[in-house]
């Protein structure tokens, strides 16, 4: 069977994190045994990120022809260096996409770019937290939503900064292949759960994890690999060649919890967002690593109060 075709927009000064995180999570779904056909497409020859990095193997608007089953990514660009005098180079084009039913998703202020093209207008929509006010502003036809990770609006989807692209990316993984196939995706590529749309752009798991201690964050990135697993302060300890009470005191110092209630929050995190689909109870229990279904339900309740 003929693999899904993902379509990546690249504007000139486009963020490199706005576009490597979505390919990544596509990628890595080949992988994981889902393969989908990238292709990267731009209104100019050479387009570079913000960060001077050049592109070359892009192909001209052209030569792509947009059809219902595809998946258009615009990746998010430096606002102040976007040049609005080439906006009839890639506007006809974007509305095409948008006319063909193909799933049409921005990241960060790639929705500047919807909102240009008409596809916003009457639509809710996000962007980037620092550009919500703007973007409301110079688009009054539209509604921006405040602190979403991403919003959907029919095919169009619009996403918050940077790394959730990384969240859409999965949640579009899940729409054609299941929540088990995400979640596999997600633990491939070390992210702990993919967030909801629903949720806040500052999460539980970033919060714990602005601090610089190398040796946390890799006691941290083991921990989200192994929700699924009994974790024991040994193991964690182990893996950096430490005691288990300096592990104990150098965890709480950097991330302001305890392991304990590390481990809890991101299981209670991800229990919350399997319960939104169908799966069992039972199932859910173990994925999330709880001993049984009384514990899972406990632990949910406990969260939510």
């Amino acid at each position: 069977m003929k693999p899904n075709r993902v379509i990546f927009f690249l504007f000139d000064s486009v963020h490199l994190l706005d576009l490597a995180g979505a390919v990544t999570v596509f990628y890595e779904s080949g992988c994981c045994g889902k393969k989908y056909d990238m292709r990267y497409v731009s209104p100019y020859h050479h387009p570079e990120t913000s960060s001077g990095l050049g592109f070359t193997n892009v192909e001209p608007l052209s030569s792509v022809t947009v059809h219902q089953n595809d998946i258009v990514i615009v990746a998010g660009m430096e606002i102040d260096k976007w040049n609005r005098a080439d906006d009839q180079l890639w506007i006809p084009w974007l509305q095409a996409a948008a006319k063909s039913a193909a799933i049409v998703a921005s990241v960060c202020t790639a929705a500047f770019a919807l909102a240009a093209a008409g596809l916003l207008n009457g639509q809710n929509c996000t962007t980037h937290w620092a550009w919500t006010t703007t973007l409301q502003k110079r688009y009054p036809l539209i509604k921006v939503i405040e602190n979403k990770l991403f919003v959907q609006s029919g095919r169009i989807f619009t996403s918050a900064g940077i790394a959730t692209g990384i969240d859409l990316a999965l949640y579009l993984i899940e729409q054609q292949h299941g929540v088990a196939f995400a979640c596999l995706v997600a633990q491939d590529m070390v992210v702990y759960i993919r967030r909801d749309g629903a949720d806040a752009q500052n999460s539980i798991y970033l919060q714990n994890r602005q601090h610089i201690n190398q040796y946390i964050h890799q006691v941290q990135d083991y921990i989200t690999k192994h929700l699924h697993h009994k974790i024991t302060i040994e193991e964690l300890a182990n893996l950096i060649f430490i005691s288990p009470r300096s592990l104990t005191r150098l965890f709480k110092s950097a991330t302001g919890v305890t392991i304990g209630q590390y481990i809890q929050l991101l299981r209670q995190e991800k229990a919350k967002h399997l319960l939104k689909t169908k799966h069992k109870m039972a199932w859910i229990a173990k994925e999330c690593g709880y001993s049984s279904t009384a514990q899972l339900r406990k632990s949910v309740k406990e969260a939510n109060d």
